[in-house]
């Protein structure tokens, strides 16, 4: 695993836990919120949070309110890759380096359990944020990446949704997989 000074900071104030199915709203709130997430239904976030707890990560606050979170899960034909679903920082949060923490902490933590050792996720081209966050992430552990469109946007019912870039990062080697 990675040197301490390798792996970024949690924000003061705040812990990283797993999420539960109570912190399911707050996760549906923090996504409509940050109007840049593709909104999925209330129930979906209840279920990931008891489905997908183990491969999903949650920010709180020093009252214990969600304040963060990643959702991923592992691949089912790709079972050491981790594809990260979505990631959303409340307002008051941003700028200081919790998605970054949320998803060390998050890979590390994969790593460790399920021996993950790539990530996957996707990225709209509009989406500066999470192109940072990832392409940051990569060079961070010096492991490749790579990117290719995996969905053209019209392979969307909706009109206007753009295309959906895949990143994909990885190997990452137990010494780089935070």
């Amino acid at each position: 695993m990675t040197a301490p000074h390798d792996v970024l900071e949690i924000p003061r104030g705040l812990t990283l836990d797993r999420p539960r199915p109570g912190d399911g709203a707050a996760m549906w709130r923090l996504a409509r919120d940050s109007r840049a997430l593709d909104l999925n239904s209330s129930y979906s976030y209840l279920l990931w949070c008891r489905d997908y707890a183990h491969t999903s990560i949650v920010a709180r606050d020093a009252a214990g309110a969600p304040v963060g979170f990643i959702t991923g899960y592992t691949r089912p034909r790709a079972p050491r890759t981790l594809l990260i679903w979505q990631v959303a920082v409340d307002h008051a949060q941003r700028g200081r380096g919790l998605a970054t923490a949320m998803l060390d902490a998050l890979t590390r933590r994969t790593g460790d359990e399920f021996g993950v050792r790539a990530v996957e996720t996707t990225v709209t081209p509009d989406n500066a944020a999470s192109d940072r966050l990832f392409t940051s992430f990569a060079a961070r552990h010096r492991a490749p990446l790579t990117r290719e469109v995996l969905f053209e946007a019209a392979a969307f019912p909706e009109r206007g949704h753009q295309p959906e870039v895949l990143y994909r990062i990885g190997p990452l080697t137990p010494a780089s997989a935070v």
